[in-house]
């Protein structure tokens, strides 16, 4: 027993020292980069980006948690099906799709009643979520189609679709978007807005942290959670166990679908004036979601933190138009931290090895005691 805590222990230290790499390595990237652009104000602008929100109190608190909500929903949608040996490109469809649903309930769904109106137009969101994540599982498991390649499509095919039906249902053509939802639709605020000062802010934290434990049990406490697990981790095995390796690919798609979905439903029910244009351009979120989920290692709890991180310099980089740069500067920054967190695995394995020897060595060292007894 001590052995299994120590080599655990082990794994979950080297995941964050990996982790902590990748995010060093993406801000001197980044500070690099300001220097070049301009070095005289670059440390300022760059302590302005490690400040974050707390550059502008808990009004800046309150901006950090709100973009933390649906980064941490399509980090968890990853890294779910990441867990589960799945690579689930297609977060940003999914997302597009859920928030797509959650519109439409939102503004042509008036007859329901107020008190759980935003509730079902949610649960839309992660119904319509789970559908377009069961497409790429379902080629996956019976047709063996690769689930990079197949959710990679399926963002384009949902951005066009929601395009098209946003133009023939609730469209606004005179700004070309999505019309507003009704009041009833929209997320109660419990008041956060008044705690943090901040007006988009609502219980929707609380609903991703909902997700985050959810997860984790399932993952970490269930026998579907390991079932999964075992799926993913060597499925050939898990085969002559008996368990249905078919079954498991569509629902771990599925699932990541669904919490996509519910990102999506989250950000465009804040009422914070957010709507869906008719663009021919994948949602963000999807692809950040992807960073979160490398920086968190997959593990619910870390992707929780890594998107509150991820959500505070960005509200950071946002700041540094008060030095002459511009906001964009953080998305290279951003996108330094997603190709670190990528190479966060290789720092994680490198590490491990390390780390495991001198747990091995007493290992044998304590075997050839018991053999001399």
């Amino acid at each position: 027993m001590k052995r299994k805590r120590s080599l655990a222990e082990l794994r979950g230290a080297t995941s964050l020292y990996a982790a902590m790499m990748a995010i060093i390595v993406g801000l001197l990237f980044g500070l690099i980069i300001l220097l070049f652009s301009n070095s005289k104000e670059a440390f300022p602008a760059f302590f302005t980006i490690l400040a974050g929100g707390f550059t502008d109190g808990s009004k800046g608190v309150g901006q950090v948690l709100y973009n933390a909500i649906p980064i941490i929903m399509t980090g968890l949608s990853v890294g779910f099906a990441f867990k589960t040996g799945l690579f689930n490109i297609g977060a940003s469809g999914q997302f597009t799709f859920g928030a797509f649903a959650a519109i439409y309930i939102g503004a042509k769904w008036t007859f329901l009643p107020p008190q759980i109106h935003w509730l079902i137009a949610l649960l839309g969101a992660m119904v319509a979520g789970a559908i377009w994540g069961m497409g790429p599982g379902l080629l996956k498991a019976f047709a063996n189609v690769n689930e990079v390649i197949a959710s990679i499509m399926m963002n384009y095919i949902g951005m066009y679709l929601v395009n098209m039906m946003i133009v023939k249902t609730v469209y606004d053509k005179i700004k070309n978007q999505t019309k507003p939802i009704a009041k009833s639709a929209i997320i109660p605020k419990g008041g956060l807005d008044k705690l943090f000062g901040a007006n988009n802010l609502n219980i929707g934290i609380f609903i991703a942290i909902l997700m985050v434990i959810i997860i984790y049990i399932i993952l970490q406490k269930t026998t579907f959670g390991y079932e999964l697990k075992a799926c993913g981790q060597n499925k050939n095995a898990s085969r002559y166990a008996g368990i249905n390796e078919k079954r498991n690919i569509v629902l771990s798609m599925t699932i990541a679908g669904a919490l996509s979905g519910i990102g999506g439903g989250l950000l465009y029910l804040s009422g914070s004036g957010k709507y869906l244009q008719v663009l021919d351009v994948l949602a963000a979120e999807g692809f950040n979601g992807i960073s979160v989920a490398l920086l968190g290692m997959s593990h619910p709890i870390g992707i929780l933190f890594a998107g509150l991180f991820i959500a505070h310099i960005t509200v950071g980089g946002f700041n540094i138009q008060l030095y002459s740069f511009v906001p964009e500067v953080i998305d290279i920054i951003i996108a330094a931290i997603i190709y670190c967190g990528a190479f966060a695995l290789l720092f994680k394995s490198i590490l491990s090895k390390k780390a495991s020897k001198p747990v091995e060595e007493s290992k044998t060292s304590d075997e050839m005691k018991k053999e001399d007894n």
